[in-house]
C-alpha cells in the first residue's frame, strides 16, 4: 500500500480540507468499520477510554476521536520523531516513515478535525505495559505500531489487561507480505491467548476477548452496515469469523476539516485569478497577430510594393524571370 503524499522527503504539514488528505493508509471499509463498531458500542451504552497504539500522521486517530463521548479519554502512543528504542525497530521506521513522521505534523492534522489534542504518549508503546494504563478501561483499542513480532505480542500483552469484556481491538496489516510478524502474533493471540476473531477485512483484524456473536450476528443482520459492504462467514478452529470485501457504496465521506470553507475559497479564488491571466494571455496574443497582420497589410500597400506585384502579374513570365535573374546579378 502507498500513498503518494508520503513520498520524498521531511515535508512542512499542510492544512487538510478532507480526511483523504491527511497522509497514511486508512481505506474507505475500515473507517466504515471504525464507526461500526465504535458507534455500536455507544448505542448499547458501552463507556470506557480509547487508545490508539501507532498514530503515524492522524487519519484513524481522526476518525476514533470522533467518537469520544464524555467522561472518556482517547490517549495516543506513538514514536513519532524520537528515536527508537532498538536497532530493528529503527531499521523498520526508517524505511517505512522516519522522513515524514513528526508529532507537529500529527497535532495540526488532528486539530484540523477536533477542538483538543487526545492524550499523547510520545514512546515506544511498550511503556504502556506494568500499569501505565488502567487495566479493564478501554473499549476499543487500535494497534498499528510496530510490525516486529516481539513488540506486537507486547501490545497484545497490553491491549488484553487494558479492554473491558465487551471492548474491541484492532490489528493492522496482520495478513501483509512486509509484516508476517504482525500475522504470526495475531494468530498466536487467536490459537493460545483466548482472542476471538470477529471480523477481517482486507487489511485489519477484529477481535474480542469477549463474546463476538452478538458482533457477528448484528452484522450478517447489517445493522447499520454500508450496501457496498459484502460479509461471507467462515469457521476457523471451531469459531465462527466474518470477512468484508467490496465497494464503497453507502460509505457516508467523514466531515470536511475545519479548514475545508477557506480552502475552497482560496482555490476558487486561484481559479478565477489563473482564468483572468489565460484570458489576458490570450488577448495579448491576439492583439500581437492582428498588428503583425497589419503591418504586412501596410508594407504590401507600399507603392514600390505596389508595382513590384503588378509587374509580376502583368509581364510575361519570361520577362519576369529575366528580371529576377538581372537582379541576382
Amino acid at each position: 500500500m502507498t500513498d503518494t503524499a508520503l513520498k520524498g522527503g521531511s515535508q512542512q504539514p499542510v492544512e487538510p480540507a478532507a480526511l483523504e488528505d491527511v497522509p497514511g493508509w486508512f481505506w474507505d471499509h475500515d473507517r466504515h468499520s471504525f464507526d461500526w463498531f465504535l458507534g455500536r458500542q455507544e448505542k448499547k451504552g458501552v463507556t470506557g477510554d480509547l487508545l490508539e497504539m501507532g498514530a503515524y500522521l492522524g487519519r484513524s486517530a481522526i476518525v476514533i476521536g470522533e467518537h469520544l463521548q464524555p467522561g472518556e479519554t482517547f490517549t495516543v502512543c506513538d514514536l513519532f520523531d524520537s528515536d527508537a528504542p532498538d536497532n530493528e525497530n529503527s531499521e523498520e521506521m526508517a524505511v517505512s516513515y522516519r522522513k515524514t513522521l513528526t508529532r507537529s505534523a500529527f497535532e495540526s492534522n488532528y486539530l484540523s478535525f477536533h477542538d483538543e489534542l487526545p492524550e499523547i504518549i510520545q514512546a515506544p508503546t511498550s511503556v504502556l505495559a506494568g500499569g501505565r494504563i488502567p487495566a479493564g478501561a478501554f473499549r476499543f483499542i487500535h494497534i498499528d505500531a510496530s510490525h516486529l513480532y516481539e513488540h506486537v505480542v507486547g501490545d497484545l500483552q497490553v491491549a488484553r489487561i487494558a479492554l473491558q469484556p465487551k471492548g474491541v481491538v484492532v490489528l493492522d496489516d496482520y495478513r501483509s507480505q512486509h509484516t508476517p510478524g504482525v500475522a504470526a502474533a495475531t494468530w498466536e493471540a487467536v490459537f493460545n491467548h483466548g482472542l476471538k476473531p470477529i471480523l477481517l477485512t482486507e487489511c485489519k483484524f477484529y477481535g474480542t476477548w469477549g463474546d463476538p456473536e452478538p458482533f457477528q450476528r448484528e452484522l450478517l443482520d447489517r445493522v447499520d452496515l454500508a450496501a457496498g459492504c459484502h460479509l461471507s462467514a467462515e469457521t476457523l478452529n471451531g469459531q465462527q469469523l466474518l470477512r468484508m470485501t467490496g465497494d464503497s457504496e453507502g460509505i457516508r465521506p467523514f466531515r470536511p476539516s475545519r479548514h475545508q470553507k477557506r480552502l475552497a475559497s482560496a482555490a476558487a479564488t486561484r481559479s478565477a485569478e489563473e482564468g483572468r491571466q489565460a484570458i489576458g494571455i490570450a488577448q495579448d496574443e491576439v492583439a500581437l497577430d492582428l498588428a503583425a497582420r497589419r503591418a504586412r497589410a501596410a508594407e504590401a500597400r507600399r507603392p514600390a510594393n505596389v508595382a513590384k506585384r503588378a509587374a509580376r502579374d502583368l509581364l510575361p513570365p519570361v520577362v519576369t524571370s529575366a528580371i529576377r535573374r538581372a537582379r541576382r546579378g
